[in-house]
């Protein structure tokens, strides 16, 4: 499987001649969803979801369908009939090839007095990419490749390296860091790389690994 990193919390997955891409927001390329087969996103909020990009996708090609929980599936069925799928925790689905479990329920807690809304995590292919959106979730099954989450209003670095501890990946690609500036990111991947257990990297918007 081929992984390429897209800015801030955007993934694409290419097997088979397939593309799966995950939470392709407002922070993230204009056409980071173009050219997808299909497209799971992880909650509502506008850095992984944004309308314009997904519908952008959903126009170029009319098979293109999209997995998300109620809150964004509501936004878009209706201009998307039977193209938009509601799923939810321990749900499994088949999305363009590639076999997905739901793990989670919840966002992480920003402040106490902001209501939590829901964010679901996908796992991929039997744990070769687990995507946890805006929470810490444990899918509790085996995973290869964690997208990490590592700087976020929702969390603190030891908290990001107690979770790559907890989920145990054979590796952790950086997500949710477009809000992590130039001179924080050595002092992140050095603590994260020394403290979490794993081997912890970072891809540049745009660059690959096989996976």
């Amino acid at each position: 499987m081929k992984l390429t990193k897209m800015s801030h919390a955007c993934v694409r997955l290419e097997k088979d001649g397939r593309t799966l891409v995950l939470d392709p927001g407002g922070f993230s390329e204009q056409d980071a969803a173009v050219g997808a087969d299909a497209i799971l996103i992880t909650h509502e909020h506008a850095d992984h979801f944004d309308e314009g990009r997904l519908r952008a996708a959903m126009d170029a090609d009319p098979a293109t369908e999209i997995w998300t929980l109620r809150s964004v599936a509501d936004q878009l069925a209706a201009a998307f009939p039977g193209r938009v799928h509601t799923v939810g925790h321990g749900d499994t689905f088949t999305a363009a090839g590639f076999d997905v479990q739901v793990h989670g329920e919840l966002h992480a807690v920003i402040h106490p007095d902001i209501p939590r809304i829901t964010n679901v995590g996908f796992l991929v292919d039997g744990g070769t990419v687990f995507h946890p959106g805006d929470a810490l979730t444990v899918p509790g099954l085996p995973v290869e490749t964690l997208m990490l989450p590592v700087m976020a209003p929702w969390n603190k670095i030891s908290e990001v390296i107690d979770y790559v501890r907890e989920v145990k990946p054979r590796r952790a690609y950086d997500v949710h860091d477009a809000l992590l500036t130039d001179l924080a990111r050595p002092i992140y991947d050095r603590q994260i790389g020394a403290l979490g257990g794993t081997d912890h990297q970072r891809l540049a918007p745009g660059t690959s690994a096989d996976v």
